[in-house]
């Protein structure tokens, strides 16, 4: 079977029906089952296994995260001290069990959206969570606002057997990894991957296919995999938006999936989607 990207899967039991029951919700909380999660330094923490870490409920926190097993499962809000980007975090998703990794996403993204959107964009007044954590109410205006997900296109392009990789100013030295961009709105999957690669590397492409996706909650970004095939193989690199893009043979590939010694690049962790569609594309799949 395709191998499936970090951060995939249900995690647990979302229960939305019990989001518009608050009633139900704090009768959950009550249970001697029920758990909230523990959070460090900004993120869901982990034991010593990698595994989400749980704490016994004092009170009825602000987020219903679920069932998990039949047995309620909880989060409070992160504070203002969480980082935005992912680079403070990723020593931690070193260590990230995979089987827990869904919930931490979801978590982490649930949290920071609290954190950042506590003001109504329609009239300016403080809102209130609701529906478990999964909204925020205006008592103003009436307006409901929901977790947003920002759209991400991440894609492999390939020419004769080749294919394309790039490296942005903050990776580390000698890592390659797939080109990446926002979807700009009224823009299809398919026209947001051939236009970033045009934009960033120059070519063009045709035969765009979807591939897999990836929840990735830095802040709330659904990553869009996706394979092309370019019409020819002349780079003009951008180098407002990479360091560098190159082509890259199957078996320099395989060679950097295996870290052998003397790899042409260095690939992405293995939590990055990017990880995953090489080791896809390494194996012959699409």
């Amino acid at each position: 079977m395709p191998l499936e990207p970090f951060f995939s899967g249900a995690g647990i039991d979302r229960a939305d029906a019990l989001r518009a029951r608050p009633g139900e919700i704090a009768a959950l909380a009550r249970r001697s089952d029920a758990l909230t999660l523990s959070w460090s330094d900004g993120a869901p923490a982990l034991d010593e296994d990698g595994r989400l870490r749980w704490e016994k409920l004092d009170d009825l926190p602000p987020l219903f995260l679920g069932l998990e097993g039949g047995s309620p499962r909880f989060s409070a809000l992160a504070d203002g001290t969480v980082p935005l980007g992912p680079r403070a975090h990723f020593a931690l998703l070193g260590q990230l069990d995979a089987s827990d990794a869904p919930l931490f996403a979801a978590a982490l993204s649930l949290a920071n959206w609290h954190r950042r959107h506590g003001f109504c964009s329609a009239c300016g007044v403080p809102t209130l969570a609701n529906r478990g954590g999964w909204s925020r109410g205006c008592s103003e205006c009436g307006a409901e606002h929901y977790p947003r997900v920002d759209p991400v296109v991440i894609m492999l392009a390939e020419h004769h057997g080749r294919v394309l990789l790039g490296r942005q100013p903050h990776y580390p030295p000698g890592r390659f990894s797939a080109l990446a961009g926002f979807v700009e709105v009224g823009e299809t999957i398919e026209a947001a991957v051939a236009r970033e690669l045009h934009e960033e590397a120059g070519i063009r492409v045709h035969a765009v296919t979807y591939l897999a996706s990836q929840p990735w909650p830095f802040p709330s970004s659904l990553m869009i995999g996706a394979h092309a095939v370019a019409l020819d193989d002349r780079l003009t690199v951008d180098t407002t938006e990479l360091d560098d893009a190159r082509w890259f043979t199957r078996a320099e590939v395989i060679a950097a999936l295996a870290a052998e010694a003397g790899a042409a690049f260095l690939p992405p962790p293995r939590f990055a989607i990017a990880r995953t569609l090489l080791d896809r594309w390494a194996d012959g799949l699409k």
